[in-house]
């Protein structure tokens, strides 16, 4: 490559030689994902992956997909970079494990204004971050300059996970039952979903995100930077110890559009707001913004980032499983007989 150069291709706004550069910076972070089943290191035209099936009777993989969504322009706001990353592959991973696949790898995608090699590495050091956080490799991944069509400074980031579970495995809310509990297991913050509405609350463009916000304990960038929690190991080892019937990921749609994607027909998960331990970030952009209570439970996790549905009976055990991890997870409803699948009370 390093013969490779095209005058045209530059003078219509492509640098291709700013690429190479980007694939040579963020190489060092890319390898701290390495784990065992990598077969190939970044810059072929594809990525391989031997995954080690022993134990597993009937191999089924899981894939999931999503991107960062306009929380990057609190990124970009702020000329921080490093962060974004983590957000990228926890949206991904972060729904497979919804149905106790564990993420075996991880490639993203970076369409950017104007290519910038230190920024484009500072991004991926975000997403081998967030790969390391979930134990699965970064194999792959595309840096794309579109000059025309994105502003300079403009980026955008996406990526996909594939994951793997053993059929038998799978977890199957048809075992769902009434009494079954419901856990929470906390958010770090705002995570990456509602982000248009933050901005538009908090008037991002025009704000200072420098200043400090004493409830906060920070300034109020830094907050809405807080990348989104991974959960895959802690669930994992939960799966593990109790008799895991349901996970739900809180992403965007909140409470009412995510947890009935978990709870079968005949069921609701019902609710109690009182247990939910809510960041004091909510309650600002609440009350900054006027939203209804309603329209922030149907756009937020309001705190609890995932919710996981155990037996009665082992649910101790997985909350000291989750807690095993440092999360201060904790129940906040159980599974009840009827038609409306979530109720918050």
């Amino acid at each position: 490559m390093e013969h490779s150069h095209s005058a045209s291709y530059a003078a219509a706004g492509v640098n291709i030689e700013a690429g190479y550069e980007g694939v040579r910076r963020m190489k060092k972070h890319v390898e701290r994902t390495f784990i065992p089943g990598v077969v190939s290191d970044i810059g072929g035209f594809g990525g391989l992956f031997a995954p080690d099936l022993s134990g597993c009777a009937e191999p089924v993989l899981v894939s999931g997909t999503d991107g960062v969504g306009t929380k990057q322009r609190i990124a970009q706001l702020m000329g921080r970079h490093d962060t974004v990353g983590i957000d990228c592959v926890a949206m991904c991973v972060n729904d497979i494990i919804c149905c106790g696949a564990r993420p075996l790898f991880f490639l993203d995608y970076i369409a950017i204004g104007k290519n910038d090699p230190e920024k484009v590495a500072t991004l991926v050091s975000g997403v081998a971050e967030g790969c390391v956080q979930a134990g699965c490799a970064l194999i792959g991944g595309e840096t794309a300059e579109h000059p025309g069509t994105m502003a300079p400074d403009d980026y955008d980031l996406a990526g996909f996970s594939v994951g793997l579970v053993d059929k038998a495995k799978i977890i199957d809310s048809g075992r769902m039952a009434a009494g079954d509990v419901v856990i929470a297991l906390p958010s770090s913050g705002i995570h990456s979903n509602g982000y248009s509405l933050v901005r538009k609350v908090f008037d991002v463009e025009h704000c200072d995100l420098g200043a400090t916000v004493p409830e906060l304990g920070q300034t109020l960038g830094d907050a809405l930077l807080t990348p989104t929690k991974i959960y895959v190991k802690p669930v994992l080892a939960a799966i593990a110890a109790a008799d895991v019937r349901g996970i739900s990921h809180i992403t965007g749609g909140g409470f009412y559009e995510n947890v009935p994607r978990t709870v079968p027909d005949g069921l609701c998960a019902v609710i109690e707001k009182a247990a939910i331990r809510t960041p004091a970030i909510f309650r600002i952009l609440q009350e900054t913004g006027k939203i209804p209570e309603r329209d922030m439970f149907n756009t937020y996790n309001m705190g609890v980032g995932m919710a996981l549905i155990a037996s009665r009976t082992t649910a101790d055990a997985a909350l000291d499983a989750l807690k095993g991890f440092g999360l201060d997870a904790c129940v906040i409803g159980e599974i009840a007989a009827g038609e409306e699948k979530v109720r918050i009370c």
